[in-house]
């Protein structure tokens, strides 16, 4: 009796670890990708053409969609997802506050696709006279280098201006009540204020800043599955190439989506950055410059060193540089 009670606690294990196995198995084969309401990734996703890539290498696709890139990176931080896409900033504070994450690759500068907003009747008309008001922003997201810089440029310091942080949804309903002088914000979200509310640009961020695209991946993931990591960067690329030759295709695949009309669409499709490449030793000094800054304002408590968090492709993964 002993030794059938022995058996069957022995076959009840190995049939657990054998489950326990292929759960294991199973969630190393899916790729959690993070995105946001905009870019290059929206467009993949529409396409399928990542999923029937990776199909053949056995990996399934899992989508999930962000407000922002500070929450994208939370994700990331907490392994809810495996690769992502953000502006300049957030993975700055993301590294700051612990994140193991690695920079991927990069989309060229799309400056245009992020601007300071004042409202159509607003008296305010330059960015000097910012000061004492209210900004409404995303904490850590690309547009909060870009009100730094601007502030910097018009002789102002970030504690001339009083901070609002909010997410998108609720900064544009602060913006629209009057509760806030201005808003700082990105694509789509721009150019939908400024076609539905009128919303005048006091600076966008040509000559102040780059506005790159990063796509992102933690580390474990990244060193563990470097020709996934190789073949979707690559499928970005394609992409990106397609969309910048035809906007208005992308318009019609994406407003839908997006749930813009399609003249809201079009406008931010032509201000974004395409065609990715893997991260040069330039773009890790912009990048660099970045977190120094905010290391300086106080904004993150230690200084950064962005090259210790580079992905290195594997030597097969060949990008053609851009034209």
């Amino acid at each position: 009796m002993r030794t059938i009670t022995l058996r069957r606690s022995l076959a009840a294990l190995f049939a657990a670890a054998i489950t326990f196995g292929a759960i294991t198995q199973a969630q190393a084969e899916t790729l959690r990708i993070g995105y946001q309401k905009y870019g290059t990734l929206v467009l993949l996703k529409a396409r399928g053409t990542l999923e029937k890539r990776l199909a053949e290498q056995g990996v399934t696709v899992q989508w999930t969609e962000f407000p922002g890139g500070p929450q994208l990176l939370e994700g990331l931080n907490v392994g809810s997802i495996d690769f992502g896409v953000t502006g300049e900033t957030p993975p700055v504070f993301a590294q700051a506050a612990g994140a193991d994450l690695l920079y991927v690759a990069y989309e060229p500068p799309a400056p245009t696709s992020e601007a300071i907003l004042v409202q159509k009747d607003s008296s305010i008309s330059s960015v000097a006279q910012l000061k004492g008001k209210k900004v409404a922003l995303n904490k850590g997201s690309n547009v909060h280098y870009l009100l730094v810089r601007a502030l910097e440029n018009a002789g102002l310091k970030y504690s001339d201006i009083t901070p609002v942080y909010l997410p998108p949804a609720d900064a544009r309903a602060a913006f629209e009540r009057g509760s806030v002088d201005a808003w700082v914000i990105w694509d789509p979200y721009q150019a939908a204020a400024e076609k539905q509310l009128s919303a005048k640009t006091l600076a966008d961020g040509s000559g102040l800043v780059d506005n790159h695209q990063f796509y992102l991946a933690t580390r474990t993931y990244a060193q563990k599955h470097p020709q996934v990591i190789a073949s979707l960067v690559e499928e970005v690329r394609q992409v990106g190439e397609w969309s910048q030759g035809n906007p208005q295709q992308v318009t019609d695949q994406v407003a839908p989506l997006l749930g813009l009309p399609a003249d809201i669409t079009l406008t931010a499709v032509k201000r974004q950055g395409y065609g990715a490449q893997f991260i040069t030793p330039e773009v890790v000094q912009a990048q660099q410059k970045i977190a120094d800054t905010f290391t300086q304002l106080k904004l993150i408590p230690k200084p950064l060193s962005i090259k210790d968090v580079i992905w290195t492709p594997p030597a097969n993964a060949k990008l053609a540089q851009a034209q």
